[in-house]
């Protein structure tokens, strides 16, 4: 009995852990995260401030807290690219892309707050995880020693998916299909830089002989 009871408190921890960070989150869009105060979340979560303070100190660890559970996946990505046969193929690039793009559809509103936060997010410890997060996709979607146009076509992929979901999400038409379009678009950059087309190929880069 001892035994279920402890379970049942850790279960409830949880939960009130994530509801923290739905309410924080849904203010922090709203209102921005300067203008949220502690005060606020748990009026919202109808909780006293002791009772939020019993899991997060301050607005901050909140934020940490959800950009480290919320984007876990994309440490798991990253771990799944490395373990795959280097240089990786094109299909597991491409195998990349198709799940980071779900990735941000299920993390949606944190990539949201990020992207109309930027300045604040630079200024927390999540700027600094996250742009760890997108090196290490860069990576393993780039060719080891790929000329810098080819590198500018991988980090374009990545930002691709990024601006085009929110570019996108006022746009009339279907949510899947814009984010079909926006993999497509990300994946034809990619497979440009697995080919490699070299730079006597493009306009004006060896002509006027």
């Amino acid at each position: 009995m001892g035994t279920d009871t402890g379970t049942g408190r850790q279960r409830r921890r949880g939960n009130t852990r994530e509801r923290i960070q739905d309410v924080a989150l849904e203010l922090f869009a709203e209102q921005g995260y300067e203008k949220t105060s502690l005060r606020e979340i748990s009026e919202r979560l109808e909780v006293t401030k002791a009772a939020l303070y019993y899991h997060f100190k301050t607005k901050e660890d909140i934020l940490n807290s959800l950009f480290e559970d919320r984007t876990r996946p994309i440490d798991e990505l990253i771990e799944w690219g490395r373990r795959q046969p280097q240089p990786p193929s094109l299909e597991t690039r491409k195998e990349v892309l198709s799940r980071y793009s779900e990735i941000l559809v299920e993390a949606s509103p944190l990539f949201r707050f990020m992207q109309e936060n930027q300045a604040t997010v630079r200024d927390l410890q999540i700027g600094e995880s996250f742009k760890s997060r997108m090196i290490g996709l860069f990576e393993i979607l780039k060719d080891p020693g790929a000329a810098m146009r080819d590198q500018v076509r991988c980090f374009s992929a990545l930002f691709t998916m990024h601006g085009g979901m929110f570019a996108l999400k006022d746009v009339e038409g279907d949510p899947e299909e814009k984010r079909e379009a926006i993999l497509k678009v990300a994946v034809d950059l990619i497979t440009q830089a697995h080919t490699g087309a070299g730079p006597a190929s493009e306009p004006g880069s060896g002509s006027g002989g």
